[in-house]
């Protein structure tokens, strides 16, 4: 993609905004179709003995499926369904912290999260606040959590997020959208098995995919952008071209799509989002909004930031027969687009990227009333 030549000149690298940043990564991962059969050795050597179970939080799509029956439950392991039809909440973390301190005496060898976006950043929240005091809320920010999480692993069912592979977990708080930002978020394993995807229903996976996509258009035009972001995020990015307007077999789509969520992942690592996902965090915290349709709302009506990422945007929606809806927030009042606005507006990092320091010039409670007003 051709980057944005209007605002070049004032590219930064992230290390010159944030300093020299020691970001960790995942630092085991194993991909391949049928992979997830591997779960069982993977899991052994980190037992710590026969009484501290590995919890196993899975979407409760999965409920009385073949996919549970192949996980290598032992001892007193305990599997946890959970639905993902609403955003991840600092209660909802709160909750299952409690839940698992209740029903066993010591912590357990780990958590482990099968599901999409939603169980993924869930079992990332609930590992750190396991060793954590507190409330899930407490810990939204950026590297406030100082004690290392139990160890926990990734396995997604569909891709799109990156949330396998980033450093944050979003959490739908009391006050706000924000993430968990740490060092000791990052999972200790993921397991990449493209086959797990399989039935995905075609418009959830327009919507994830397109979180992945706009990553790759935020990241790689934002003022944050460096050598690190950009080798990854175009790697996203032309994988995300071939999955949606390529024509590729079923299982290419789903070997392509994983591996363009692990790297779009990746490229906001040690980088930034931007504009559609500053917005959308206000759409999920009044409305509930699911982040990827969120961000898919907002990117649709985003040319003036974006315009060959928006045009592109449109082609991949047509080529697949995907209508947004409209009239999401047609009877909104005034103090529910105050609410919005402020969510949208605490996002400044993510505004810095995309527009530089001085963002406000551009960044008004107006300016983004008038685009909320047409979704």
């Amino acid at each position: 993609m051709q980057l944005k030549k209007d605002i070049a000149i004032k590219k930064k690298s992230a290390t010159q905004s944030l300093g020299y940043r020691n970001f960790p990564m995942v630092p085991r991962v194993v991909f391949g179709r049928g992979s997830f059969n591997q779960l069982s050795e993977i899991l052994m050597p980190n037992r710590k003995h026969s009484d501290a179970p590995f919890i196993f939080l899975v979407d409760d799509v999965f409920e009385g499926t073949e996919l549970v029956k192949r996980i290598p439950l032992i001892f007193n392991d305990q599997l946890i369904f959970i639905s993902a039809d609403e955003e991840p909440k600092t209660e909802q973390v709160d909750y299952l912290v409690k839940r698992i301190r209740s029903d066993f005496t010591e912590l357990p060898s780990g958590i482990v999260g099968i599901g999409g976006g939603t169980l993924l950043d869930l079992s990332k929240a609930v590992s750190i606040m396991l060793t954590n005091r507190g409330s899930a809320a407490d810990y939204q920010g950026w590297d406030l959590v100082q004690k290392k999480a139990v160890y926990h692993v990734g396995i997604p069912t569909i891709s799109g997020t990156g949330a396998e592979v980033s450093r944050t977990t979003v959490l739908l708080g009391p006050k706000m959208k924000l993430g968990i930002n740490s060092d000791n978020t990052t999972f200790n394993q993921v397991v990449l098995d493209p086959d797990l995807a399989q039935g995905v229903d075609k418009a959830q996976w327009f919507y994830t995919g397109m979180d992945c996509y706009i990553h790759c258009i935020e990241s790689l035009n934002g003022t944050y952008l460096n050598a690190f972001s950009q080798s990854y995020g175009e790697k996203a990015f032309d994988l995300c071209k071939e999955v949606y307007l390529g024509d590729l077999s079923p299982e290419e789509s789903r070997d392509k799509l994983m591996m363009a969520s692990w790297h779009g992942g990746m490229s906001i690592a040690y980088s930034q989002v931007g504009v559609a996902h500053a917005m959308s965090y206000g759409l999920s915290y009044l409305l509930g909004v699911k982040h990827g349709i969120g961000n898919c709302l907002v990117f649709q009506h985003l040319e003036e930031f974006y315009p060959e990422g928006v045009a592109l945007f449109h082609l991949m929606r047509e080529k697949h027969q995907i209508e947004l809806p409209t009239g999401v927030c047609s009877n909104l009042d005034a103090s529910d687009f105050e609410t919005m606005i402020n969510v949208a507006m605490g996002m400044e990092p993510l505004w810095e990227n995309a527009l530089g320091q001085h963002w406000r010039k551009v960044i008004t409670p107006e300016k983004l009333k008038s685009i909320y007003k047409k979704i």
